[in-house]
């Protein structure tokens, strides 16, 4: 079993989530009481947040880069970035280091195709929906991407960072994505992606009558299946 580096603490609260899933992942696939073998490097999400609030993707990179070097140093064998919107700047990662980089919207690209979906809803911060880095990813695997509106768009930013993040889950909120989930399955998407690793803590399958793919599980799956891979 490879060691999983994980950088975390985007928020800390999704990063809980991906420690959980992917022990339980070992669990199901080995038995007995087996548990992952991993390392996380929390960041201050503040810092982060204030660099996405700024544009200084830069800073940013170089910050995560820093981390996936910490984590490389400490016996690491493969790195996994536990959000969506800072993988805009994976590329300063795979610069750091010289280990595997898992990208989530590469698996998650795998779990749509296998799917036979064609088009899909993108759900996740403003940062993830309206600019490239994630849906181009995305549409070159022959998948096309909605998103929503504006108006929509706004809302569902803010309770990821007013209230998700913090872990406030409230029940007009996931009522909100539901409407917004609708919508876009109105303009034809046949499968929604949470695009936010938070988003899974309000919304599930059953709160769904189209396939829901939570990038938080998917990501953390596909870490799991590469750190026992023979």
């Amino acid at each position: 079993m490879k060691t999983i580096g994980l950088i975390g603490g985007m928020s800390w609260e999704s990063s809980l989530e991906y420690y959980r899933i992917i022990n339980e992942e070992v669990k199901n696939q080995l038995g007995g009481l087996h548990s992952a073998k991993c390392i996380l490097y929390s960041v201050d999400f503040e810092e982060i947040e204030r660099y996405q609030v700024e544009g200084n993707w830069e800073s940013a990179g170089e910050r995560l880069g820093e981390a996936a070097q910490s984590l490389e140093k400490a016996g690491a064998e493969i790195i996994v970035l536990c959000t969506n919107t800072m993988h805009k700047v994976i590329g300063f990662i795979e610069e750091k280091v010289n280990l595997p980089v898992i990208h989530i919207a590469d698996a998650t690209a795998v779990q749509i195709q296998k799917a036979n979906i064609n088009t899909v809803g993108l759900l996740g911060t403003r940062y993830t929906m309206e600019q490239d880095f994630y849906k181009s990813r995305i549409e070159s695997k022959r998948i096309k991407v909605l998103i929503p509106n504006a108006e929509d768009r706004e809302v569902i930013n803010n309770v990821i960072y007013e209230e998700l993040c913090l872990g406030e889950i409230r029940e007009s909120s996931k009522q909100y994505y539901q409407k917004v989930i609708q919508r876009l399955v109105d303009e034809g998407a046949e499968g929604i992606i949470l695009g936010c690793t938070e988003i899974g803590l309000l919304v599930k399958q059953k709160d769904s009558e189209v396939p829901l793919f939570d990038t938080t599980v998917i990501h953390a799956t596909e870490s799991v299946n590469k750190a026992l891979e023979r």
